[in-house]
Protein backbone atom coordinates (compact mmCIF):
# COMPACT_ATOMS: atom_id res chain seq x y z
CA UNK A 1 0.00 0.00 0.00
CA UNK A 2 1.18 3.03 -1.15
CA UNK A 3 1.85 6.02 1.82
CA UNK A 4 2.61 9.86 2.33
CA UNK A 5 5.60 10.08 3.95
CA UNK A 6 7.16 13.67 5.61
CA UNK A 7 10.80 13.64 6.69
CA UNK A 8 12.00 17.05 7.91
CA UNK A 9 15.98 17.07 7.47
CA UNK A 10 17.76 19.34 5.13
CA UNK A 11 17.21 18.58 1.22
CA UNK A 12 21.09 18.59 -0.10
CA UNK A 13 24.08 15.69 -1.02
CA UNK A 14 26.81 17.80 0.83
CA UNK A 15 26.55 16.83 4.21
CA UNK A 16 25.53 13.91 6.50
CA UNK A 17 22.38 15.10 5.18
CA UNK A 18 22.21 12.82 2.35
CA UNK A 19 20.97 10.57 4.01
CA UNK A 20 17.74 12.12 4.09
CA UNK A 21 17.88 13.30 0.25
CA UNK A 22 18.73 9.94 -0.14
CA UNK A 23 15.89 8.47 1.25
CA UNK A 24 13.17 10.28 -0.30
CA UNK A 25 14.39 9.68 -3.65
CA UNK A 26 13.92 5.59 -2.50
CA UNK A 27 10.81 6.12 -0.66
CA UNK A 28 9.44 7.90 -3.94
CA UNK A 29 11.23 5.80 -6.66
CA UNK A 30 9.32 2.83 -4.46
CA UNK A 31 6.09 4.56 -5.44
CA UNK A 32 5.46 6.72 -2.11
CA UNK A 33 4.42 10.16 -1.85
CA UNK A 34 7.51 11.93 -0.26
CA UNK A 35 7.20 15.56 1.39
CA UNK A 36 9.98 17.05 2.05
CA UNK A 37 10.64 19.78 4.88
CA UNK A 38 14.20 21.11 3.86
CA UNK A 39 15.72 23.60 6.39
CA UNK A 40 18.82 24.11 4.37
CA UNK A 41 19.19 24.79 1.41
CA UNK A 42 16.13 27.37 1.33
CA UNK A 43 13.60 27.34 -1.94
CA UNK A 44 11.53 30.26 -2.58
CA UNK A 45 8.95 28.02 -4.22
CA UNK A 46 7.99 24.02 -3.51
CA UNK A 47 10.04 21.77 -6.29
CA UNK A 48 7.85 18.83 -7.85
CA UNK A 49 9.36 15.99 -8.78
CA UNK A 50 8.07 12.81 -10.69
CA UNK A 51 9.67 9.69 -9.13
CA UNK A 52 9.50 6.33 -11.43
CA UNK A 53 5.90 5.14 -9.90
CA UNK A 54 6.36 8.02 -6.44
CA UNK A 55 6.08 11.75 -6.17
CA UNK A 56 8.58 14.12 -4.46
CA UNK A 57 7.65 17.55 -3.15
CA UNK A 58 9.90 19.53 -1.31
CA UNK A 59 8.93 22.78 0.65
CA UNK A 60 10.96 24.79 3.08
CA UNK A 61 10.36 26.45 6.31
CA UNK A 62 9.33 30.34 6.21
CA UNK A 63 12.59 32.08 6.83
CA UNK A 64 15.82 30.75 5.15
CA UNK A 65 18.01 32.71 8.25
CA UNK A 66 15.44 31.23 11.24
CA UNK A 67 15.27 27.90 12.74
CA UNK A 68 11.51 26.44 12.31
CA UNK A 69 10.09 27.00 15.89
CA UNK A 70 7.94 30.01 15.61
CA UNK A 71 4.01 30.53 14.95
CA UNK A 72 4.54 30.76 11.26
CA UNK A 73 6.39 28.07 10.77
CA UNK A 74 3.32 25.87 12.44
CA UNK A 75 0.93 27.17 10.66
CA UNK A 76 2.89 26.83 7.18
CA UNK A 77 3.50 22.89 7.90
CA UNK A 78 -0.02 22.64 9.63
CA UNK A 79 -1.59 23.52 6.04
CA UNK A 80 1.19 21.20 4.13
CA UNK A 81 0.33 18.71 6.87
CA UNK A 82 -3.90 19.29 5.83
CA UNK A 83 -3.61 19.50 1.94
CA UNK A 84 -1.47 15.88 1.99
CA UNK A 85 -2.45 13.94 4.82
CA UNK A 86 0.47 12.23 5.59
CA UNK A 87 0.59 8.60 6.92
CA UNK A 88 4.56 8.73 8.36
CA UNK A 89 6.78 12.01 9.53
CA UNK A 90 10.44 10.88 10.31
CA UNK A 91 11.92 14.34 11.90
CA UNK A 92 15.53 15.18 12.31
CA UNK A 93 16.76 17.87 15.01
CA UNK A 94 14.92 21.05 15.14
CA UNK A 95 12.41 20.61 12.25
CA UNK A 96 11.22 17.50 14.09
CA UNK A 97 9.36 19.19 16.96
CA UNK A 98 6.71 21.08 14.85
CA UNK A 99 6.70 18.35 12.05
CA UNK A 100 5.28 15.75 15.29
CA UNK A 101 3.17 18.03 16.78
CA UNK A 102 1.07 19.10 13.91
CA UNK A 103 0.95 15.25 12.80
CA UNK A 104 -0.14 14.05 15.56
CA UNK A 105 -2.84 16.86 16.39
CA UNK A 106 -4.52 16.97 13.18
CA UNK A 107 -4.76 13.31 12.43
CA UNK A 108 -6.25 12.38 16.52
CA UNK A 109 -2.81 10.36 16.59
CA UNK A 110 -3.02 8.24 13.59
CA UNK A 111 0.28 9.88 12.03
CA UNK A 112 3.26 7.26 12.59
CA UNK A 113 5.96 9.88 13.82
CA UNK A 114 9.91 8.88 13.91
CA UNK A 115 11.94 10.95 15.77
CA UNK A 116 15.92 10.95 15.39
CA UNK A 117 17.78 10.88 18.36
CA UNK A 118 21.07 12.14 17.27
CA UNK A 119 23.25 14.04 19.70
CA UNK A 120 23.49 12.37 23.31
CA UNK A 121 22.76 14.38 26.20
CA UNK A 122 26.32 14.24 27.74
CA UNK A 123 27.69 15.90 24.69
CA UNK A 124 25.41 18.83 25.17
CA UNK A 125 25.78 19.44 29.01
CA UNK A 126 29.27 19.91 28.33
CA UNK A 127 28.92 22.11 25.24
CA UNK A 128 25.83 24.15 26.84
CA UNK A 129 25.62 27.68 27.97
CA UNK A 130 22.28 26.85 29.57
CA UNK A 131 22.08 27.44 33.49
CA UNK A 132 21.00 23.60 35.16
CA UNK A 133 17.60 24.80 35.85
CA UNK A 134 17.36 25.88 31.91
CA UNK A 135 18.44 21.96 31.49
CA UNK A 136 16.32 20.66 33.57
CA UNK A 137 12.98 22.57 32.09
CA UNK A 138 14.11 21.11 28.70
CA UNK A 139 14.94 17.67 29.60
CA UNK A 140 10.86 17.98 31.63
CA UNK A 141 9.66 18.80 28.59
CA UNK A 142 11.09 16.61 26.34
CA UNK A 143 9.81 13.84 27.91
CA UNK A 144 5.93 14.95 27.75
CA UNK A 145 6.78 15.50 24.42
CA UNK A 146 8.06 12.33 23.17
CA UNK A 147 5.28 10.81 25.43
CA UNK A 148 2.68 12.86 23.61
CA UNK A 149 4.15 13.20 19.81
CA UNK A 150 6.44 10.45 19.33
CA UNK A 151 6.05 6.87 18.35
CA UNK A 152 9.69 5.96 18.23
CA UNK A 153 12.95 7.66 18.44
CA UNK A 154 15.89 6.30 15.92
CA UNK A 155 18.98 6.16 17.46
CA UNK A 156 22.32 5.85 15.39
CA UNK A 157 23.87 3.62 17.68
CA UNK A 158 23.03 1.86 21.08
CA UNK A 159 24.93 4.16 22.83
CA UNK A 160 21.86 6.64 22.19
CA UNK A 161 19.61 4.52 22.85
CA UNK A 162 21.18 3.89 26.18
CA UNK A 163 21.02 7.72 26.83
CA UNK A 164 17.86 7.90 25.82
CA UNK A 165 16.76 5.48 28.35
CA UNK A 166 19.03 6.51 31.23
CA UNK A 167 18.43 10.41 31.18
CA UNK A 168 14.62 10.61 29.54
CA UNK A 169 13.37 6.75 30.56
CA UNK A 170 12.16 6.76 27.31
CA UNK A 171 12.06 2.97 25.95
CA UNK A 172 10.09 3.48 21.95
CA UNK A 173 13.57 3.40 20.20
CA UNK A 174 15.74 1.29 18.14
CA UNK A 175 19.00 1.21 16.06
CA UNK A 176 19.71 2.61 13.06
CA UNK A 177 22.83 3.36 12.02
CA UNK A 178 23.72 6.22 10.23
CA UNK A 179 24.52 5.63 6.34
CA UNK A 180 27.26 7.90 4.53
CA UNK A 181 27.44 7.70 0.74
CA UNK A 182 30.15 5.90 -1.11
CA UNK A 183 32.65 8.64 -2.72
CA UNK A 184 36.02 6.53 -2.28
CA UNK A 185 38.55 6.46 -4.73
CA UNK A 186 41.40 5.08 -4.56
CA UNK A 187 45.07 7.15 -4.37
CA UNK A 188 47.09 5.38 -1.82
CA UNK A 189 50.13 6.07 -3.84
CA UNK A 190 49.90 10.32 -3.30
CA UNK A 191 50.43 9.48 0.37
CA UNK A 192 53.69 10.58 2.31
CA UNK A 193 54.70 7.64 3.82
CA UNK A 194 57.90 9.17 5.50
CA UNK A 195 56.23 10.78 7.99
CA UNK A 196 52.64 9.49 10.43
CA UNK A 197 50.39 12.04 9.70
CA UNK A 198 47.14 11.78 12.21
CA UNK A 199 43.79 13.90 11.78
CA UNK A 200 41.65 15.54 13.80
CA UNK A 201 38.59 17.07 11.54
CA UNK A 202 35.43 18.49 13.89
CA UNK A 203 34.32 20.82 15.87
CA UNK A 204 36.50 22.69 18.39
CA UNK A 205 34.40 22.77 21.51
CA UNK A 206 35.06 20.83 24.62
CA UNK A 207 33.14 17.69 24.08
CA UNK A 208 35.55 16.54 21.12
CA UNK A 209 38.21 15.95 23.43
CA UNK A 210 40.78 18.11 21.32
CA UNK A 211 42.20 19.79 23.85
CA UNK A 212 42.74 16.47 25.51
CA UNK A 213 44.36 15.04 22.26
CA UNK A 214 47.01 18.14 21.94
CA UNK A 215 48.23 17.93 25.40
CA UNK A 216 49.07 14.13 25.24
CA UNK A 217 50.47 14.38 21.77
CA UNK A 218 52.71 17.58 23.09
CA UNK A 219 53.92 15.05 25.80
CA UNK A 220 54.50 12.79 23.04
CA UNK A 221 56.39 14.72 20.78
CA UNK A 222 58.62 16.25 24.00
CA UNK A 223 59.53 12.30 24.83
CA UNK A 224 60.27 10.99 21.51
CA UNK A 225 62.51 13.89 19.65
CA UNK A 226 62.98 11.70 16.60
CA UNK A 227 59.33 10.59 16.33
CA UNK A 228 57.63 10.62 12.38
CA UNK A 229 53.85 11.84 14.10
CA UNK A 230 52.16 14.80 12.92
CA UNK A 231 48.85 16.22 13.99
CA UNK A 232 46.79 18.45 11.44
CA UNK A 233 43.75 19.67 12.78
CA UNK A 234 40.46 21.09 10.66
CA UNK A 235 36.72 23.11 12.12
CA UNK A 236 35.44 25.28 13.52
CA UNK A 237 33.97 25.70 16.95
CA UNK A 238 33.82 28.08 19.91
CA UNK A 239 37.63 27.22 21.15
CA UNK A 240 39.21 28.30 18.12
CA UNK A 241 41.41 30.87 19.66
CA UNK A 242 41.88 28.88 22.70
CA UNK A 243 43.29 26.52 20.28
CA UNK A 244 45.47 28.21 18.67
CA UNK A 245 47.24 29.77 21.43
CA UNK A 246 47.48 26.14 22.65
CA UNK A 247 49.31 25.08 19.84
CA UNK A 248 51.23 28.30 18.51
CA UNK A 249 54.58 27.69 17.89
CA UNK A 250 54.45 23.79 17.63
CA UNK A 251 56.08 22.48 14.14
CA UNK A 252 54.18 19.04 14.44
CA UNK A 253 50.69 20.36 14.61
CA UNK A 254 49.29 22.16 11.87
CA UNK A 255 45.30 23.94 11.79
CA UNK A 256 43.34 24.41 8.91
CA UNK A 257 40.73 25.97 10.30
CA UNK A 258 36.82 24.96 8.60
CA UNK A 259 36.65 23.55 5.66
CA UNK A 260 34.24 22.93 3.10
CA UNK A 261 32.53 19.46 2.74
CA UNK A 262 33.85 19.02 -0.52
CA UNK A 263 37.18 19.21 0.64
CA UNK A 264 36.56 16.86 3.67
CA UNK A 265 37.41 13.59 1.37
CA UNK A 266 40.96 15.35 0.22
CA UNK A 267 41.91 16.17 3.91
CA UNK A 268 41.01 12.64 5.42
CA UNK A 269 43.15 11.35 2.53
CA UNK A 270 46.00 13.29 3.18
CA UNK A 271 46.83 11.19 6.36
CA UNK A 272 47.19 7.54 7.64
CA UNK A 273 45.20 8.14 10.28
CA UNK A 274 41.91 10.22 11.39
CA UNK A 275 41.65 10.80 15.15
CA UNK A 276 38.47 11.02 17.55
CA UNK A 277 39.20 11.46 20.90
CA UNK A 278 35.52 12.64 22.19
CA UNK A 279 34.78 12.75 25.74
CA UNK A 280 30.92 12.22 24.46
CA UNK A 281 30.01 10.96 21.12
CA UNK A 282 27.52 9.01 19.21
CA UNK A 283 28.28 8.15 15.54
CA UNK A 284 30.37 11.06 14.54
CA UNK A 285 30.12 11.30 10.65
CA UNK A 286 33.54 11.82 10.50
CA UNK A 287 34.40 8.31 11.32
CA UNK A 288 32.70 7.12 9.09
CA UNK A 289 33.80 9.22 6.51
CA UNK A 290 37.28 8.04 7.41
CA UNK A 291 35.98 4.26 6.81
CA UNK A 292 34.83 4.85 3.88
CA UNK A 293 38.00 6.70 2.63
CA UNK A 294 39.84 3.66 3.57
CA UNK A 295 41.26 5.01 6.54
CA UNK A 296 41.59 3.40 10.27
CA UNK A 297 40.52 5.34 13.31
CA UNK A 298 42.54 6.04 16.33
CA UNK A 299 39.04 6.44 18.35
CA UNK A 300 37.70 7.19 21.60
CA UNK A 301 35.97 4.35 24.02
CA UNK A 302 33.32 6.86 24.61
CA UNK A 303 31.76 7.33 21.47
CA UNK A 304 28.85 4.56 20.09
CA UNK A 305 30.87 3.96 16.75
CA UNK A 306 33.44 2.37 18.70
CA UNK A 307 31.45 -0.20 19.74
CA UNK A 308 31.03 -1.21 15.82
CA UNK A 309 34.66 -1.56 15.28
CA UNK A 310 37.51 -3.70 16.26
CA UNK A 311 40.59 -2.80 18.00
CA UNK A 312 43.87 -3.54 15.96
CA UNK A 313 41.52 -4.03 13.03
CA UNK A 314 40.03 -0.76 11.28
CA UNK A 315 40.69 1.10 14.63
CA UNK A 316 42.79 1.63 17.78
CA UNK A 317 40.54 2.36 20.43
CA UNK A 318 41.44 4.62 23.99
CA UNK A 319 39.95 5.98 26.88
CA UNK A 320 40.51 10.13 27.12
CA UNK A 321 43.38 10.79 28.78
CA UNK A 322 46.78 11.56 28.86
CA UNK A 323 48.82 7.79 29.44
CA UNK A 324 46.00 6.25 27.35
CA UNK A 325 46.50 8.47 24.84
CA UNK A 326 50.02 8.86 24.35
CA UNK A 327 50.39 4.90 24.49
CA UNK A 328 48.39 4.91 21.42
CA UNK A 329 50.38 7.25 19.64
CA UNK A 330 53.37 4.31 20.65
CA UNK A 331 50.99 1.70 19.14
CA UNK A 332 50.51 3.96 15.77
CA UNK A 333 54.59 4.58 15.68
CA UNK A 334 55.24 1.14 16.71
CA UNK A 335 53.27 -1.17 14.36
CA UNK A 336 52.97 1.32 10.93
CA UNK A 337 53.84 -1.88 9.15
CA UNK A 338 50.37 -3.39 10.00
CA UNK A 339 49.15 0.24 8.69
CA UNK A 340 47.53 -0.99 4.82
CA UNK A 341 46.11 -4.27 5.99
CA UNK A 342 44.16 -2.19 8.65
CA UNK A 343 43.28 0.53 5.52
CA UNK A 344 41.71 -2.60 3.59
CA UNK A 345 39.76 -3.60 7.05
CA UNK A 346 38.19 -0.12 7.85
CA UNK A 347 37.05 0.19 4.13
CA UNK A 348 35.55 -3.10 4.76
CA UNK A 349 33.62 -1.89 7.86
CA UNK A 350 32.04 0.70 5.82
CA UNK A 351 30.90 -1.86 3.09
CA UNK A 352 29.36 -3.94 5.97
CA UNK A 353 27.73 -1.34 7.83
CA UNK A 354 27.17 2.19 6.67
CA UNK A 355 26.19 1.82 2.98
CA UNK A 356 22.80 4.07 1.93
CA UNK A 357 22.00 1.01 0.38
CA UNK A 358 21.83 -0.71 4.06
CA UNK A 359 20.43 2.34 5.58
CA UNK A 360 17.70 2.68 2.82
CA UNK A 361 16.51 -1.04 3.28
CA UNK A 362 16.46 -0.96 7.05
CA UNK A 363 14.52 2.50 7.05
CA UNK A 364 11.64 0.76 5.33
CA UNK A 365 11.35 -2.40 7.24
CA UNK A 366 10.59 0.47 10.08
CA UNK A 367 8.53 2.34 8.39
CA UNK A 368 6.36 -0.89 6.99
CA UNK A 369 7.05 -3.22 9.65
CA UNK A 370 8.30 -6.09 6.85
CA UNK A 371 9.01 -8.79 8.91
Amino acid sequence: MKKTIVIAHNYTKNSFAYMSYSLAHFLANDGHKVIFMSHKPFFEKPIYEKVNNGELIVYSWSNENKRPTGYIDFLLFARIFLKHKPDICIGHFVGENITSIVSKIFSLGKTKVYNYYHTLSSQLNIDSTLSTPKRKILKFRKKIYSKLFVDCFICPSNLSKEDLFQVFGIKKSCVILNPLEDRFISDQNNINNNEIMLSFLGRIDFSKGIFELVEAFIKYIENNKNTKIKLQIAGNGSKVELLKNKIAGIEKIKFYGGLEYNAVDAYIKSGHYLVIPSLFDNLPTTGLEALMNEKPVLISNNTGLTNYLNDNYDCYKFDVNNEEIVNVLERVENNFGDYYKMTENARKTYLELFTIEKYNNKIKTLLFDIK
